[in-house]
């Protein structure tokens, strides 16, 4: 068996900023201020990690009120913006075509390793239909730290499929130097594919296990998992 945990924006799909918009609506609902996220990444950060990111620069201690009551706002927010604002938004190429291959295969479990929310990937992913491809997922409800989501993700395969997975047959696919990072504490391979922010020049040098320009190519995607050996 291999677990395959994808990361979600810019890997899987393009939002075309919404998940950014409505955080910013969500701060300066509750802050008053606009720019709340000047300055800050995205790329590989968690939902929660943004959010203490965007108090430091307010000047404010971060708390579970906080953070509760920003999470349901820009949930709010999001669930209406993502139909609305859709300019920009796709899905990545050759994605479909590997999940419903990888669907197909009975050695391959299919799930997600992202800093959404987990209501916020499921919003996201429902829009474009891909949501119900994912057998479970570890979201940053699990943990603001990314590194920490795969054992949760393959302590979860374990609940589900009866038995445990070796970390050799995890794979983290993504699209930013720290999806490639959060793969090495648990062991996982790391597969980089330059669709977001990130060129391949710049994923090599964070020395993924493979690197892709996207995903179109899906019989090279499955003769990298089927070559591939364990551990």
């Amino acid at each position: 068996m291999k677990l395959l945990l994808f990361d979600v924006d810019m890997t899987l799909i393009d939002s075309g900023g919404v998940g950014r918009s409505a955080m910013l609506l969500a701060l300066e609902d509750m802050f008053g201020a606009a720019n709340g996220l000047s300055g800050i990444s995205f790329a590989g950060r968690t939902d929660p990690l943004i959010l203490r990111e965007a108090l430091d620069c307010y000047g404010l201690s971060w708390s579970q009120r906080i953070e509760d009551e920003f999470k349901a706002s820009y949930l709010q927010n999001l669930a209406t913006m993502i139909k609305t604002d859709c300019a920009g938004q796709d899905i990545k190429p050759g994605i479909e075509s590997v999940l419903l291959t990888a669907h197909e295969r009975a050695d391959i479990v299919l799930a997600l390793l992202t800093g959404n929310w987990h209501q916020g990937a499921h919003i996201k992913l429902s829009h474009f239909g891909l949501f119900d491809f994912f057998e479970f997922g570890a979201y940053s409800d699990d943990s603001y730290i990314r590194s920490e989501l795969p054992p949760v993700a393959a302590q979860r395969f374990h609940q589900l499929k009866g038995t445990r997975i070796d970390p050799g047959d995890v794979y983290v696919i993504g699209d930013t130097p720290l999806d490639v990072e959060c793969a090495r504490p648990f062991g996982a391979k790391a597969v980089a594919v330059a669709t977001g922010h990130f060129t391949t020049t710049q994923l090599q040098a964070a020395r993924p296990d493979y690197l892709f320009s996207d995903l179109s190519d899906t019989s090279a995607f499955f003769e990298m998992l089927d070559s591939d050996g364990s551990g």
